[in-house]
This record gives C-alpha cells, structure tokens and sequence, in this order.
C-alpha cells in the first residue's frame, strides 16, 4: 500500500502543506522565545501585553488608547517564573505560555522603582489573597470579581497603602467611537460615571519604570 500520493503533483502539493504546518509550528514555538530573550525576571515585575483581537479587546484598547489589554505581576514560584493573573479568574500562568497567548507574542515590562522595592514580597503575599476569584466583566471596583487591571492595583495597595496609576472616569476615555459597542455589552446602558484603572493608566504609575519591551 502507498502511503504517498501517486503522482507527483499530489506529492509536490503534500510537500508544500507539510513545510508550511512545519513552517507554523515552528513560528508558534520560536517566536515566544526569541521575544522573551533578553528578559530578566524579577519578582514584582508587572508585565503587559495585546491579546487576541477580539471585539472586547478592541474596544479596551481603543478607548484607552492604548495597546495594552492585559496584564499580571511576574511571580516566582518554587524556581519556575510565572505571571498571577486575572483572566477567567485569578490564577498563576508559566511566564512563557503567557507570553505566548499575546497577539504576536509581544509583551512590556514595568518594575518598581527601586525605592517601592521593599513592598514586593508583600505584594506577592496580598495576590495570593485573591486567588479563585473569578474574572469582573462589568469591570467594577468591588472586591467580589476582579480584572485584570484592578488585580494588581488592589494587591499593591493592599500590601503598601500606595495606588499605583491614576483611577479613571471611564466617560473621560475615549469612549465615542465606541458607543454602541458599549451599550450591547452594557445591555443598553452607558456607564459614564464608572470610574477603573485600565492597564494603560496602571502602566503610568510614577512608582514604575519600563525595563523591557518586546514588540510594543
């Protein structure tokens, strides 16, 4: 039995699709990596990145104006870095495949600057404190369900008293473009006077200092 195609043409095409899957696979693998390169961990660090476009993501980014649309604080957790996160709920994702999941594998990093670092083994201790709580998609300041943003702003504050970034008004943004968009997700209503801390404005915090950047 011939495990090939017959003729040369259906070998030549086979050819091809196995070296672009190849080809594929080997950019899904490497990519991450080489972004990563260059990277030097720390605990603490709160690390950024695009994800996938879908519609919620374009509308954070675009009513931030702003790339970023998540992100998580760099943990070190028996030797093996990771990032304490809230996507679906809080929980720690391996450093690498976190990378990964961003839109081109592109990521940014902020570090407290050296006179906040004393706060970070505290900080980690107040993440862990949130940990299995699920994902806030109404994206308020409550304490029940938490996003991402919001995660590691009250973690910090927890373990310092300081608020990193500046809270915002969402009807300060640049929420018109996105209107109806809103008012889908929001079942008609326009929540103006909800007030957040977006990645954007928690990457501006003046207690932080950009240390690596990757594609962003």
């Amino acid at each position: 039995m011939k495990l090939l195609p017959a003729s040369k043409t259906r070998r030549a095409i086979l050819g091809i699709l196995v070296i672009a899957l190849l080809a594929l696979i080997g950019r899904a693998l490497l990519l991450p990596a080489w972004r990563y390169a260059g990277y030097q961990p720390q605990e603490g660090d709160i690390i950024f990145q695009s994800l996938p476009p879908v519609g919620l993501v374009r509308m954070i980014e675009g009513i931030t104006q702003s790339p970023f649309s998540h992100c998580g604080v760099v943990v070190n957790r028996g030797g093996r870095w990771k990032v304490a996160e809230s996507i679906g709920s809080v929980h720690d994702t391996s450093l690498l495949a976190w990378v990964s999941r961003g839109r081109g594998a592109r990521f940014c990093v902020y570090r407290l600057k050296p006179e906040f670092r004393t706060h970070v083994p505290a900080f980690v201790k107040a993440l862990d404190t949130y940990a299995g709580r699920p994902y806030d998609f109404d994206f308020q300041m409550d304490d029940a369900c938490l996003y991402c943003s919001e995660f590691v702003f009250k973690a910090f504050r927890d373990a310092s008293g300081i608020e990193l970034g500046k809270l915002m008004r969402l009807g300060d943004l640049n929420w018109k473009p996105f209107e109806q968009q809103m008012r889908d997700y929001n079942g008609g209503d326009l929540p103006l006077d909800r007030v957040m801390i977006t990645p954007r404005h928690l990457s501006e915090a003046d207690q932080l200092e950009k240390v690596f950047a990757s594609g962003l």
